[in-house]
């Protein structure tokens, strides 16, 4: 009886050290580590053992890495089959967009990219379509800042799908004609703002929002933006020649004047210290 115990904790201390050697050898090549033991392994060799692991005791973690190997090795029939054994994730969403995308399903993929959701992705085709047709991509964003909401994701990521809500309204101001361009613009600082709200923190919302609503000849709002920023980053040149642009239209030239010698000092070649350097023209 020992002897038999003794065989089996051998035989599956063996089996084991095979799953993990096919699994290194899979991450070492995901992590681009040549050279490494696992990277030595022979890909046939790993793909073999999780096949046959597949086989006996298929589970989540081995129908994933199949899927993948599948798509890299340019099966994505075969990637296909194994993603929808998969149990409802993201990574098995994220797989079948890419098997879609390799069947030349644009459509489809980008709607298994939401529901992954891969931002990145979803960014990337938001980023191609806005040019054409920044109402469609203004759309898009929008609907992946609900999702991640929905999803609870954190608030900067939200924050980054408002901030980006917002370029693409402030792109098309630029372009408009006189009779929306407000319209466009007034929507560029709500999403700004509600950027802000999430990541108060963050002196990229907060300067954005003070530019956005200074452009739009609010200057209440602008002062108060530029204002945080600096409270927040105290050398943001930006933020503080922004507070000079906010003195100047209000009539206070000395004040402004002051602003953009402590701008200066911070960083003198700021976009925004370049503006008031020529508005004090």
């Amino acid at each position: 009886m020992p002897v038999v115990l003794a065989c089996a904790c051998a035989a599956l201390i063996l089996f084991l050290a095979i799953v993990q050697l096919a699994s290194d050898s899979f991450a070492a090549r995901a992590a681009a580590q040549p050279g490494s033991v696992p990277w030595r392994v022979s890909p046939a060799w790993a793909l073999s053992v999780y096949r046959a692991l597949d086989r006996a005791a298929p589970a989540p973690y081995v129908e994933e890495t199949l899927a993948r190997a599948a798509l890299e090795s340019g099966d994505p029939a075969a990637a296909l089959r194994y993603a929808t054994r998969l149990p409802a994730s993201p990574e098995r969403n994220e797989i079948l967009a890419r098997v879609a995308q390799r069947r030349a399903q644009p459509v489809l993929a980008l709607e298994y990219f939401f529901a992954a959701p891969d931002i990145d992705e979803v960014q990337m085709h938001v980023d191609a379509i806005g040019a054409r047709d920044p109402a469609a991509a203004l759309d898009l964003e929008r609907r992946l800042r609900d999702r991640l909401a929905a999803l609870n994701t954190h608030p900067d990521a939200v924050a980054e799908a408002d901030w980006r809500m917002g370029v693409i309204a402030s792109r098309e101001a630029e372009r408009a004609a006189p009779a929306v361009r407000g319209a466009w613009n007034l929507r560029a600082l709500q999403s700004y703002e509600l950027a802000h709200s999430l990541a108060p923190f963050s002196s990229k919302y907060g300067l954005t929002a003070a530019n956005q609503a200074y452009s739009n000849g609010d200057d209440a709002d602008a002062g108060l933006f530029y204002r945080q920023t600096v409270e927040q980053d105290p050398g943001s040149a930006d933020a503080v020649a922004g507070l000079g642009l906010v003195a100047l239209r209000a009539g206070r030239r000395a004040q402004a004047e002051n602003y953009l010698a402590r701008a200066r000092g911070i960083d003198a070649r700021a976009q925004m210290v370049r503006v008031l350097e020529r508005e004090l023209q």
